[in-house]
């Protein structure tokens, strides 16, 4: 699949509902803030295609549990994973939904009541988003078992920084651009270079 598996498309894919799904809600927001329409017709076409992507995320990661290698731990953390990203698209969904066709019709409560149910669809995507991270850094979810035993072995070897690699990696010594007139230079900081 254009040298994609599943979990690396679902890593692909996960952040751009995210950021659609938490922009859509900021700009509705500010348009109740502000009582700018503009602001909540920005949101709208947010909220849709925010939600078309969650659909791909969900459908991706619920294909990338069956092709990783995992233990229990990572199983318990995945199914919570899948529960929270469920609810998520759910909640963003029935909204964009909703909205799709009451966009032109819905009054001060019903536009409000919308409100309320995304900034709790926003808590619920943070949740999602908090286990996904989990499973990435705490547990190496979608990390080849083989792959992740050769780094493994290459980090139980150590890495220094010596010789030729310590210039390398070494903090470059400060030089003032060329032009700059000379001054006097704080106690610890190198002098002027030319």
């Amino acid at each position: 699949m254009l040298g994609y598996d599943w979990p690396r498309l679902h890593a692909l894919l996960n952040d751009f509902p995210i950021a659609l799904l938490v922009t859509a809600v900021f700009f509705d927001l500010l348009a109740l803030a502000t009582r700018r329409v503009g602001l909540r017709l920005v949101s709208f076409p947010l909220l849709l295609v925010g939600s078309l992507g969650a659909v791909a995320a969900v459908v991706s990661g619920l294909q990338a549990e069956d092709h990783i290698d995992h233990g229990e731990a990572v199983h318990q953390a995945m199914e919570t994973h899948e529960q929270f990203a469920l609810i998520s698209l759910g909640v963003f969904g029935v909204l964009a939904l909703w909205r799709l066709f009451r966009e032109r019709r819905m009054g001060a409560a019903e536009r409000s009541a919308t409100l309320i149910a995304s900034l709790g669809g926003v808590g619920v995507l943070f949740a999602t988003g908090l286990y996904g991270g989990r499973l990435m850094f705490e547990h190496a979810a979608g990390i080849p078992s083989k792959v992740l035993q050769e780094e493994l072995h290459e980090r139980s070897e150590g890495h220094h920084h010596g010789g030729a690699a310590a210039d390398e990696h070494a903090a470059p010594a400060h030089v003032d651009p060329p032009g700059t007139p000379p001054h006097s230079h704080p106690p610890g900081t190198p002098p002027h270079q030319d």
